[in-house]
């Protein structure tokens, strides 16, 4: 029986609820859970990124027919983990930049998968956060320095921000903790806006970025719809359906066929 490994970055909740939509889409393609497919799961939590390779390795040793990567870091350890094993991602980068594919057209290797778009909508963030407040000069930005996401989002944001004439203040955070630090600093610094990186991780953080926000009274824009929804004031892009990514851009028919040439081996 093939196996098929999940390796996520996300938080567990969004993890489980993309896992369960393309669990269906498996099952309609003629593969079911159990029956004539097994599916193994690695999570982690509170953006423990560092225990990725790890997994990753453990999946390889397994041995495994196809890995699905969720998020950039988990991606990446899969894609330093193995040179052979089918890798199917969904990252919110540009995976040619990040060196996960060759080209969007012929991404080459063992890698394939989708991009979301999210950390390079840095910029249009920015530009809404003008519309907001106008008068703004000082935009402070929280990003998560071990996440791969941070280097390419800040360069993108620097540029922008100098073409709009908006001075940034970055602030690192990679725990609950650091958040925290992060917002009693801003306290005192008073900056005219707020934007929040697109780590997977912050995430899960939802309710703790929003209600801060709220208590310094700042304007913030954040990247994905879980923030407005925990009383952030603004998200962009549009809210992606679980749901409907799982089912059909993650496309269960396409791993359907790595899965057959997978149990062919």
């Amino acid at each position: 029986m093939p196996v098929v490994a999940v390796l996520s970055a996300l938080p567990q909740e969004f993890s489980t609820n993309l896992i369960n939509a393309w669990r269906k889409g498996l099952a309609e393609t003629g593969f079911v859970e159990g029956r004539n497919v097994a599916i193994e799961s690695r999570f982690v939590s509170s953006g423990q990124y560092d225990r990725l390779p790890g997994l990753a390795t453990e999946l390889v040793k397994r041995p495994v027919g196809l890995i699905v990567a969720m998020g950039p870091p988990a991606a990446l350890a899969a894609k330093i983990a193995t040179t052979i094993i089918p890798i199917v991602f969904v990252v919110g980068l540009d995976p040619v930049a990040a060196g996960l594919v060759a080209s969007f057209s012929r991404p080459g290797g063992n890698a394939t998968g989708m991009s979301l778009v999210t950390g390079p909508l840095g910029q249009k963030r920015l530009e809404i956060l003008r519309d907001l407040v106008p008068k703004a000069k000082l935009v402070a930005v929280i990003l998560n320095p071990i996440s791969p996401d941070a280097i390419p989002e800040l360069r993108d944001l620097q540029g922008a921000a100098q073409a709009l004439g908006i001075e940034l203040r970055v602030f690192q955070a990679s725990t609950a903790t650091e958040i925290d630090a992060a917002f009693a600093t801003l306290s005192g610094q008073r900056p005219d806006a707020l934007l929040v990186g697109s780590d997977p991780f912050y995430t899960s953080q939802a309710q703790r970025f929003a209600a801060s926000a709220a208590q310094l009274g700042v304007a913030a824009i954040y990247p994905f719809r879980q923030f407005t929804a925990a009383g952030g004031l603004v998200s962009y892009p549009e809210p992606i359906s679980l749901t409907r990514t799982g089912r059909q851009e993650f496309t269960p028919a396409a791993f359907s066929r790595v899965i057959r040439r997978a149990s062919c081996r």
